[in-house]
């Protein structure tokens, strides 16, 4: 049974996200990474979008939108991947499909959401134990709100306006973190830095 696609509008924030099939590998090597950000940044931009809040892991991926004009968001993880998928096939010699399904979007309703969504999305690579910090995550824009690397897959002005400064943002992921149970040395880890 298919997801039912939300309403699109102008001005309206939607949660993108899929998985491998199997739950295997979409990613095999950095330049993969690169090429996503590649092509996301080309669709965010030919289909007025802006992207708010992202992550690129091994075997998934989250998109945090907002559509600015006509477009729907859901045109971004069709483009993206469908030109991705054709160089990922080429490149390795691959065939049959590399997502589980058809990508998920859910429309974002609430401020409260869209903020936790963007934590939820930037504390992927730690509570999938890849990192320690997010921070350590190259491929996402947590850096960018966090005011420690430019970018421009983020827009600045919404982490103004929703967390007034980056060391702000910065604390409200780490509230998060610590209320999570994670492994024993993250933890640690979390005590340093913020001793």
């Amino acid at each position: 049974m298919s997801q039912k696609r939300p309403d699109y509008f102008s001005g309206g924030y939607y949660h993108i996200y899929n998985r491998g099939a199997h739950q295997h590998s979409i990613i095999r090597e950095p330049a993969n990474f690169l090429f996503l950000l590649d092509r996301l940044k080309h669709y965010t931009s030919q289909l007025d979008l802006t992207l708010i809040a992202y992550c690129l892991m091994y075997n998934h991926y989250h998109f945090l939108v907002r559509q600015n004009g006509e477009q729907p968001a859901g045109l971004l993880p069709q483009r993206v991947f469908n030109s991705y998928s054709k160089a990922y096939n080429k490149r390795y010699t691959h065939s049959g499909t590399l997502f589980e399904d058809n990508y998920k979007i859910k429309q974002v309703q609430s401020t409260s959401y869209l903020l936790h969504l963007c934590r939820y999305i930037h504390i992927n690579p730690v509570k999938d134990g890849f990192v320690s910090d997010p921070g350590d995550w190259l491929y996402s824009n947590y850096l960018e709100f966090i005011g420690q690397r430019p970018g421009t897959l983020y827009d600045p002005e919404f982490v103004r306006i929703n967390f007034d400064t980056p060391a702000n943002y910065r604390t409200f992921v780490f509230a998060d973190l610590r209320a999570r149970d994670l492994p024993p040395e993250v933890r640690a880890y979390l005590d340093e830095i913020e001793a």
